[in-house]
């Protein structure tokens, strides 16, 4: 029988700037708002669509910053659940925010966390591995979605799987051994190979009590901090207790919170996520998930991806594998194999005060 999903809650994070796909993507207009595939819908929205297949919209929750508060409304009509963060401090309090108000009005909750900006295809295996985590989470056990390795990627943490859990609904469950970093090429062919690895894509399924109560023991001051948000958030004083508390919560991400240490403790499950899946970093994997270059481009004895968002013509001539990317302000021109270095671009034009380039 199905999983049910009632009282599931599904929570998007939604926040960073997408440097590595500077100049397409800025802090004022991050990647999580553009349509980056040539769907016709941003990753938000398409983050949103797949969850609204298996929920219904008041039970889908995005946190986020004020400056893109209004955008997300725009392209998100029907959401109802929009935490707007003071200012950002990473994923554990994002998170955390929202389990703490959905639980307070729902004890029964379940939530999941899912990035905003990630592309994945084939719904229903997508399904199931919702359905798996949910059945395993309602046992106590935070449980994330393993993506299954395409190949021996050095981008991606990694979760080491142990010993198969015996849990209804659940029959690829099994217990987390470690999470570990993002490895060098010659262990993460190791870890393909021993076929107990699968990349982290940063999806948590848990019971809202578990999650906060695992945060009173391991990150008190975070935990009091976010329940007494969650006390006043239906009052008139919302707003002022979120502005006083939030500055002095801990900066922390949920891995190194809640994952690793309660990994460590027997306290985290995986269940196998079989869908294709992209967390879309540079511009080699944006041409991977089959983003088309211009369609004026001329290529001659060339390959490779050029996007001009301003409608510029480009002409690459005698180049292999070369990225070429205009907008109105900007021109990037780099390769495949170096996609991962135009973070440093934007390092280094925040280091010259070109905020206007940002």
């Amino acid at each position: 029988m199905p999983v049910s999903l009632e009282s599931f809650h599904a929570v998007i994070p939604a926040g960073g700037a997408g440097t590595r796909l500077w100049p397409l993507s800025r802090a004022g207009r991050p990647k999580f708002l553009l349509d980056l595939d040539g769907s016709g819908r941003s990753l938000l929205q398409q983050t949103w669509d797949r969850l609204h297949e298996l929920i219904p919209a008041e039970r889908i929750h995005v946190v986020t910053g004020a400056a893109h508060a209004d955008a997300i409304r725009e392209q998100l009509p029907e959401l109802t659940g929009l935490f707007v963060e003071p200012s950002p401090r990473d994923s554990m309090p994002a998170i955390g925010l929202a389990a703490a108000v959905i639980g307070a009005s729902d004890p029964d909750a379940i939530i999941a966390s899912f990035a905003a900006d990630h592309i994945i295809d084939e719904q229903a295996a997508f399904a199931d591995a919702i359905e798996q985590a949910v059945a395993v989470a309602r046992t106590g056990l935070i449980t994330t979605i393993g993506i299954t390795p395409t190949g021996p990627s050095t981008a991606f943490g990694y979760i080491e799987s142990g010993a198969p859990l015996v849990v209804e609904g659940a029959g690829s469950a099994r217990a987390v051994s470690a999470f570990v970093e993002k490895p060098d090429e010659a262990t993460a062919v190791a870890y393909v190979a021993s076929g107990s690895h699968s990349w982290n894509g940063g999806m948590f399924v848990t019971r809202t009590d578990v999650l906060l109560g695992h945060l009173a023991r391991l990150q008190p001051g975070l935990h009091d901090g976010l329940v007494g948000i969650a006390d006043a958030w239906t009052t008139d004083r919302s707003q002022e207790v979120l502005e006083a508390a939030w500055p002095t919560l801990t900066k922390i991400a949920i891995d190194h919170a809640i994952a690793e240490p309660v990994s460590l403790e027997g306290g985290m499950a995986v269940v196998p996520g079989t869908f294709t899946w992209d967390d879309v970093g540079d511009f080699a994997a944006l041409q991977d998930v089959g983003a088309a270059s211009s369609t004026d481009t001329v290529w001659v004895d060339s390959d490779g991806l050029a996007i001009a968002a301003d409608g510029t013509t480009i002409a690459v001539i005698g180049l292999r594998d070369v990225v070429v990317v205009r907008t109105a302000d900007a021109l990037l021109v780099t390769t495949r194999a170096h996609a991962q270095q135009v973070k440093e671009v934007v390092a280094e034009l925040r280091g010259r005060g070109r905020t206007d380039l940002l």
